[in-house]
């Protein structure tokens, strides 16, 4: 796993704040189980109808867990809007019921505030002009759902025109769309992989990929986070070894990674993993879910992003829900595979088919992406609005994490006591932002993540940056204060890739 650095005072902190909302809990319930108990004995409680004990259903410290320490916080989480997900959005106010645990209730009033949550990075999200009509024509046209699997009446045409505009667009034969990116890799990577197949996989990869791999037949290995060497002795010692029991060589060797990884903001060095994928004849699967149309010169990924040819990435996956603003996911690769997901995937066969009106505004949003004049200014006001962001966090003394040019900044906070004040100041002075904590990070890497906008002007990223720079002096969380460093000298990973480039250890030439 990534390890970030963190001071002793840090490490003890967060383990003392779990502890003690831990220990508390439990004494908590301890003593509402005797007062319970010693008022039934005396009578004051009846004890009710004794009734027979099911199994439960949920494992006894997860929802504990929920009660006592998710419960303390939810106000910070789910936070429900009545807008567009657009540069600003209206919050609808919750505030904490009183007399009863944990519950909240909307007080009717909304809040407008920043949002640097959603993942609309090219800003497609704001309805206007051209793409109403669009829509409004294709529902008048079709209907907001297909009611049907693709394999049955389910293919409409925007399926079929989106299909073959996304193949167009990221360089590759075919491509196959689905109505949900979760399931586009946990159902497409059992069919890939199968017995005898292994799978070596980045230990942050995204859920859907974990369960992809694990809902296949094929072995799994992971290897540390975009650490190369370790990937490199992972598939060495896999050729030597083989298959377990027996020996035989694998089928085939699969390496799966992310283009931007959305809890840590880095960018894959897909460059030196190509060149692995050459030298050992494995397989290359990307998720490209955050990376398509946010990063590149064309908008096209991270293969664009570092000038490579599309055909060294035997699969590309990509969603539709971030910079495409709508929903589904795709895969793109050779014909022979496309068609084979066409008519053993899960997601084809059982889950209902892309809604038109969907698939009409991706449809939109590739094309002014395919447009230089419209996506090349976007995604280059993308770029700029992200390292601007980065930069100036950096100067204020926030500890980021993450690659310059990734839309993606996480700033770590540490502690979860801290975070949820963190949070809850920030959309008081109009900032909404996501808090991420355990379990969705390691325990002592709670963080705050922004997610930038090409949406979003100077002004707005200036009011998130005096916004962070008072809550964070308040909370004193700005860790690097007194270590400040040059953001103009950290380079990005394409800047690292041009100085290794001549490298014969990353040569990515055709063998």
């Amino acid at each position: 796993m990534t390890k970030y650095p963190i001071t002793f005072f840090n490490i003890v902190t967060v383990y003392m704040t779990y502890g003690v909302m831990i220990i508390f809990g439990y004494l908590e319930d301890l003593f509402e189980k005797v007062c319970a108990s010693f008022f039934s004995v005396l009578g004051l409680v009846k004890s009710g109808k004794k009734r027979k004990i099911l199994a439960p259903l949920t494992d006894s410290f997860q929802a504990f867990y929920v009660r006592k320490v998710y419960g303390r916080v939810h106000d910070i989480l789910n936070r429900p809007i009545s807008s567009s997900p657009a540069a600003w959005i209206d919050v609808l106010e919750r505030k904490f019921v009183p007399n009863k645990v944990n519950q909240l209730e909307f007080t009717g009033k909304t809040q407008k505030c920043l949002n640097m949550g959603s993942y609309n990075y090219l800003g497609f999200t704001v309805p206007s002009g051209f793409h109403d009509k669009k829509i409004v024509e294709t529902l008048e046209n079709y209907s907001p759902a297909m009611c049907s699997t693709r394999n049955e009446v389910g293919r409409s045409q925007k399926l079929i025109e989106l299909e073959k505009k996304v193949a167009e667009f990221v360089r590759k034969e075919d491509a196959i769309c689905f109505a949900m990116g979760f399931a586009t890799n946990s159902t497409s990577l059992p069919l890939i992989c199968g017995k005898e197949s292994l799978i070596i996989s980045d230990c942050l990869n995204h859920a859907s990929l974990v369960w992809g791999s694990r809902s296949s037949k094929a072995t799994v290995r992971v290897f540390q986070h975009n650490n190369m060497n370790h990937l490199e002795k992972v598939i060495r010692n896999a050729i030597v070894k083989g298959q377990p029991r027996t020996g035989r060589p694998w089928k085939k060797i699969m390496i799966v990674v992310e283009g931007i990884y959305s809890m840590e903001g880095e960018i894959v060095p897909l460059p030196e993993i190509i060149a692995l994928k050459k030298k050992y004849k494995c397989y290359l699967y990307i998720d490209e879910a955050h990376s398509i149309g946010a990063i590149g010169e064309s908008s096209r990924g991270v293969v664009d992003y570092y000038n490579l040819n599309p055909s060294d990435v035997d699969i590309l996956m990509g969603t539709f829900t971030k910079s495409f603003g709508s929903v589904g996911g795709y895969i793109a690769a050779d014909k022979d595979i496309i068609d084979t997901l066409r008519l053993k995937s899960y997601s084809s066969i059982y889950a209902d088919s892309l809604s038109p009106a969907c698939a009409e505004q991706i449809l939109v949003a590739l094309d002014s992406i395919m447009d230089k004049n419209v996506g090349n200014k976007r995604v280059k006001k993308l770029k700029e609005n992200s390292n601007y962001l980065r930069k100036s966090l950096i100067n204020k003394g926030f500890y980021t994490i993450g690659d310059m040019d990734s839309p993606v900044i996480p700033v770590l906070i540490y502690c979860p006591s801290v975070i949820a004040e963190f949070s809850r100041k920030c959309l008081a002075k109009g900032l909404a932002l996501v808090s991420v904590g355990f379990p969705a990070t390691n325990l002592v890497d709670t963080r705050i993540r922004l997610c930038v906008s090409s949406a979003h002007t100077k002004s707005d990223l200036d009011h998130a940056i005096n916004v962070m720079d008072k809550v964070g002096t308040k909370l004193m969380t700005r860790y690097k204060l007194k270590n400040k460093i040059n953001p103009d000298k950290i380079k990005t990973p394409f800047e690292k890739f041009s100085l290794l480039e001549n490298n014969p250890k990353i040569s990515i030439k055709q063998n």
